[in-house]
């Protein structure tokens, strides 16, 4: 055993369903999620765990501009509303696994990691924003807000209502990867690039400046794994499995398929682009740099999924059809 192992946990699972995203219930869906993670950590695994921050981050820019509006105070820039989620969120995971190993007699220790993440100021997605952030609305709660807010962009989020979108550069360096490193080999569980990371720029003199951003968890996740020489990128989302036709009579789960087979499926559209395709495109980045092994399934399947009992498994080789 002792491979390293990347979890990603998805910013929406840890806000259940609408009326239920307090702190106290965000904390309670950590603690779920954490039991599966360390059962992975008892078996052996090194193990790094990411998250998604799309609905706290919009939570923490709204609160930011109701408390600019109502009483005057500071606006949040959204580069610093990423690193409040990433150490909030963080803070939550870091002492609910402590909390579990404690109550396992597992001697394991366990720390966050606030990560700043290159990306390029020419990227495209400046000009184009596509990442949902915040609370789903009605069309036309998502009108009236474009109307109070001229500058605000909003689109159709998987059939599930109205999103504002922010920009999403890709992740071009970790550049805390080398102090990550580091605590996986004096034996830490690490939580690392929160919410995708807090956006940054280098400049000419070699130094970093925040930028306004929200970087997509999963590709942020892919590039960390790459940059640890991590084998396996486990990706959680909300069903056991990966499934092509999906929603249609023809319906059909993935066992296990490969960096070819995904290809196609992609050019079938068979992924979603606000919802699956961003988890495929960071997949197959991972497994064709040094990846051994990409699986995608719920968090309650994490210990069966990693003995390949279940969730999508996405392999390098052609999978033989028995």
């Amino acid at each position: 055993m002792g491979e390293v192992t990347i979890v990603a946990i998805g910013g929406n699972a840890l806000v259940k369903e609408n009326g239920l995203d307090s702190i106290q219930d965000q904390y309670e869906a950590v603690q779920e999620t954490v039991v599966h993670i360390a059962d992975m950590v008892e078996a052996g695994y090194k193990v790094v765990v990411t998250h998604g921050n799309g609905p706290q981050v919009g939570f923490g820019l709204r609160r930011s501009e109701i408390a600019n509006e109502v009483a005057g105070m500071p606006a949040i820039p959204l580069v610093n509303c990423v690193a409040d989620t990433q150490g909030g969120i963080g803070y939550q995971i870091q002492q609910a696994m402590t909390n579990e190993f404690a109550k396992r007699g597992l001697n394991k220790k366990v720390a966050t990691v606030i990560t700043q993440v290159e990306v390029s100021s020419d990227d495209p997605n400046f000009e184009n924003p596509t990442k949902p952030v915040g609370s789903f609305f009605t069309l036309e709660q998502s009108e009236k807000m474009k109307e109070e807010h001229p500058d605000w962009k909003f689109i159709e989020d998987s059939g599930r209502g109205y999103r504002r979108v922010v920009p999403s550069p890709k992740p071009i360096n970790i550049v805390e990867k080398d102090a990550i490193k580091l605590l996986i080999d004096s034996d830490f569980v690490v939580i690392a690039v929160g919410g995708g990371g807090i956006p940054v720029v280098k400049l000419a003199n070699n130094t970093y400046e925040g930028i306004d951003a929200v970087i997509d968890k999963d590709f942020a996740t892919s590039l960390l794994a790459e940059q640890i020489d991590a084998e396996t990128l486990i990706i959680t989302t909300g069903v056991s499995r990966v499934c092509i036709n999906f929603g249609k009579p023809n319906q059909r789960a993935l066992d296990k398929i490969s960096i070819e087979e995904t290809k196609q499926f992609m050019e079938e559209n068979h992924f979603p682009a606000g919802s699956m395709l961003p988890k495929i495109e960071a997949s197959l980045s991972f497994l064709e740099k040094n990846g051994k092994r990409v699986i995608i399934t719920n968090p309650e399947s994490l210990k069966e999924a990693i003995k390949e009992e279940a969730g999508t498994h996405i392999i390098k080789e052609k999978v033989a059809v028995l």
